[in-house]
């Protein structure tokens, strides 16, 4: 149906739709009329909106074009009108009539009205491309890959950029640079983003002017920046430090005096069962211990039993989320993501270490470096490297030191207690690896606050799903380096918080090819 040409008819009292599979002609279309009405006569007049009258060539042209707006045929009650006075009818008399009830109305549906916008916007990009060197080869990527490699986005977004402010200055209005965004997802479908609300933000986001667009507008403005008033952006919503209750009802330990006796308890049993079963009791009060910034730095010493008995952490965040979110890294990684993280890391610029990365994840024995789970995770950093972040913090690292805020290795038999002094500066989450070589690790641990907590599995990819985790369960931010990474991995695979957090364009982007 989607091609179908729907006319809504009003005769008299009577309302009804008349369809035709293809486009009307004009003579189908009053076929279709006098039809479905059981009319004798096709004698009408058909009006456009501005009460100029439409014979068969206009009619032709308008059923072309995406809004065709409301038109009006006067429809005559009798037949018995002569031939002078038909022929001595003005126009004014023709427009005398719309009142009536005698009007058939022309008018398209919403999602046809969408539809055409939306092939206006395509056609307009279409267009621009074709028009512009370079454009050809954006197009003929797409139509191979069904994405855009990053040179190629970068080549897309210049030209469109280029010619919005020719056409309409340096600083364009808000909906000519929507209608771009949208021209550029409605004639490239597989580059929108399914998690987002409109698709195309992070080509252009009205509510805060972030996107690709917009910030290739910003360099090409001259104006200086300082003494503008800046428009305050709003914090990103969603994520670790968010305050949260389970997701279920359960019956809590509320009263302060049972949550003492709890913890008194937990600190002094050797009894594995009795620490998990009463961590789950005092879930809701160690949340409380989170929210309060005098207390949640001490989290670990008034629950100490993080740091002997693995499996607390995959216990308080399938409380908070649900089993079925807690296994989502596991279910979905090596069958669906990791082998579109191996492909689109191909695109990248090759260095040698990216390479030994690459190789390795795909490698189902790995003699040298990271085993393959680890080493796509790693991929995943290059691909989503550190933000700039700002003038008044140090300067942009390089992916390859990112990864170092992801996983440290360490020789089995070296002293954990003394990489853990060997940290001088407050650190967010990470895990330490340790075992004879990289590609075979005995243990991990997650680093929390100078202490090292026992990872359940010694699985790499098990272990940097419960470094994920650690973040919601501690209430602590993400590392800074790793903001891209864990916002792809929050928003794409566990479904975290996706309508209120606030993502990097290349985020969104990457997400889009993940997901489509």
């Amino acid at each position: 149906m989607e091609n179908t040409t729907v006319v809504r008819v009003k005769y008299k009292d009577q309302k009804k739709y008349v369809f035709s599979p293809t486009t009307f002609t004009f003579e189908s279309f009053l076929e279709c009329v006098a039809r479905k009405f059981d009319l004798p006569t096709m004698d009408i007049i058909v009006f456009d909106e501005s009460r100029t009258e439409v014979d068969q060539e206009a009619f032709a042209y308008l059923m072309k074009q995406p809004d065709v707006h409301v038109l009006e045929i006067d429809i005559p009650e009798s037949q018995t009108t002569s031939e002078d006075s038909v022929s001595s009818g003005s126009l004014a008399d023709a427009e005398a009539s719309f009142g009536s009830d005698d009007t058939v109305i022309l008018t398209p549906s919403p999602r046809q009205l969408k539809q055409g916008e939306e092939r206006r916007l395509a056609q307009m990009v279409e267009d621009i491309l074709k028009g512009s060197p370079g454009g050809d080869k954006i197009m003929n990527e797409y139509a191979r890959t069904k994405y855009l490699s990053d040179s190629r986005r970068r080549d897309l977004v210049k030209i469109l950029v280029a010619h919005m402010t020719n056409e309409h200055g340096t600083s364009p209005p808000r909906r000519v640079k929507e209608d771009y965004a949208l021209g550029i997802i409605s004639l490239f479908p597989y580059l929108a983003d399914p998690r987002s609300k409109l698709g195309y933000e992070h080509y252009y986001n009205a509510e805060d002017g972030s996107g690709y667009l917009a910030w290739r507008i910003k360099t090409l403005q001259k104006e200086a920046s300082e003494g503008r008033v800046k428009r305050p952006r709003p914090s990103q919503a969603g994520g670790p430090s968010v305050d949260r209750d389970p997701c279920k009802e359960g019956n809590w330990l509320s009263d302060e005096r049972q949550c003492q006796e709890a913890i008194a308890l937990m600190k002094h049993t050797a009894d594995e069962s009795v620490v998990t079963e009463k961590m789950r009791l005092t879930l809701v009060y160690r949340q409380k211990i989170l929210r309060d910034t005098d207390k949640s730095t001490d989290i670990l010493s008034i629950f100490p039993r993080f740091m002997d008995i693995p499996g607390l952490i995959e216990q308080d965040f399938a409380l908070l989320f649900g089993d079925s979110t807690s296994a989502k890294l596991m279910e979905k990684w090596s069958t669906n993501i990791k082998p579109k993280v191996i492909a689109q890391s191909r695109g990248l610029t090759q260095t040698a270490d990216l390479q030994d990365l690459i190789q390795n994840a795909l490698a189902t024995e790995v003699e040298e470096g990271w085993d393959s789970d680890m080493s796509s995770i790693l991929l995943l950093v290059h691909l989503l490297p550190p933000s700039n972040p700002g003038r008044k913090r140090p300067g942009k690292i390089s992916a390859h030191r990112a990864c170092d805020h992801v996983v440290k290795f360490i020789k089995t038999g070296a002293s954990i207690q003394g990489h853990l002094d060997g940290i001088t500066q407050s650190v967010q989450p990470y895990l330490l690896a340790v075992g004879p070589k990289k590609s075979m690790i005995q243990s991990y641990f997650i680093v929390v606050d100078k202490q090292a907590l026992p990872c359940k599995s010694s699985n790499s990819l098990a272990a940097f799903d419960e470094l994920f985790k650690a973040h919601y369960v501690f209430g602590t931010t993400y590392c800074h380096e790793l903001t891209n990474v864990f916002t792809f991995l929050q928003t794409t695979i566990y479904d975290i918080d996706v309508e209120i957090t606030k993502v990097n364009p290349r985020v969104a982007e990457l997400r889009a090819r993940m997901l489509q």
